[in-house]
C-alpha cells in the first residue's frame, strides 16, 4: 500500500464488540455522514440534517431486532400474502436533552409511537451520573423499549437509565439502547452490566480522553444539534 493509499483510507468503526451489541455497517454513505456531523465547520442546519439521516439508519436497524410473528394477508389480487407483524408494543425513550434528538426519528418509523423522558445529568468532577427526572409510559412494563441517546462515554447515564426502566417492571431483554458514537470503555461497562440487553450504535470510537469525553467524537452532541 502506497503512503496515498494509506492517507485516504477512511476511518472506520470498531468492529469488535461485545455479542449483544450491533454496530452498523460501514458504508460509504455513513462514512459520509459521520464525517460531516464530526467536523467543526459544520453549521448546524447542516449537523441536524445529517445527524438525522444517521438517526434513521439507527431506528430502522433497531426495529430490525425487535421480535416478529408469521401473519397472512389478502392482496388486492385475491391471493394471499404471508408475512410478518411486530409482536407487542414498543414505546420510546430519550434520556434528555441529547437523547430528545432522536425522538422525530422514531416517530418517522412508527406511528404514533409513545415517548417517555429521563434526565440524569453528568457531574462533570466526578463523571458520575445522577437522575433528577423521569416521566415514562404507566404501561412501560408490558412494552419494548428503545433507549435514545446519542453518545456512549463512560456508561453512567445509559446503565442508570436502564436501571430506572428495569425497577419500573421492563424485562432487560426487552429494551434496545440506540446511539450514535459509542466508546470501547462504555460498551464494556454496559455489556458487563446487561449482556442481555440489545445495543445498537453506529460507531464505536478510540476511547475516552481525560475528561471522559469521546474521542475522536464530535464535541457536545446537544449543544450541536440544539445551539450551536
Amino acid at each position: 500500500m502506497t503512503s496515498h493509499e494509506a492517507s485516504s483510507t477512511p476511518t472506520v468503526s470498531i468492529t469488535e464488540a461485545p455479542p449483544n451489541v450491533t454496530v452498523l455497517q460501514q458504508t460509504p454513505q455513513l462514512i459520509a455522514l459521520y464525517t460531516i456531523i464530526r467536523d467543526i465547520k459544520t453549521q448546524r442546519a447542516d449537523f441536524v440534517f445529517y445527524s438525522n439521516r444517521i438517526i434513521r439508519i439507527l431506528v430502522e436497524e433497531g426495529l430490525n431486532h425487535l421480535p416478529v410473528q408469521a401473519t397472512s394477508v389478502s392482496t388486492p389480487t385475491d391471493l394471499t400474502y404471508k408475512g410478518l407483524k411486530f409482536e407487542g408494543k414498543i414505546c420510546g425513550v430519550s434520556i434528555m436533552r441529547a437523547g430528545e434528538s432522536m425522538e422525530q426519528g422514531l416517530r418517522d418509523c412508527c406511528r404514533s409511537v409513545r415517548i417517555g423522558k429521563i434526565l440524569i445529568q453528568r457531574d462533570e468532577e466526578t463523571a458520575e451520573a445522577k437522575l433528577f427526572y423521569e416521566k415514562l409510559p404507566e404501561d412501560i412494563k408490558d412494552r419494548y423499549v428503545l433507549l435514545l441517546d446519542p453518545m456512549l462515554a463512560t456508561g453512567g447515564s445509559a446503565i442508570m437509565a436502564v436501571d430506572v426502566l428495569v425497577a419500573k417492571g421492563v424485562p432487560v431483554e426487552r429494551i434496545l439502547f440506540l446511539n450514535l458514537i459509542s466508546s470501547p470503555e462504555g460498551i464494556d461497562a454496559f455489556a458487563k452490566k446487561f449482556p442481555k440487553l440489545k445495543v445498537i450504535t453506529g460507531f464505536i470510537d478510540e476511547g475516552l480522553n481525560e475528561q471522559k469525553f469521546v474521542v475522536p467524537g464530535l464535541g457536545d452532541f446537544g449543544d450541536r444539534y440544539y445551539c450551536i
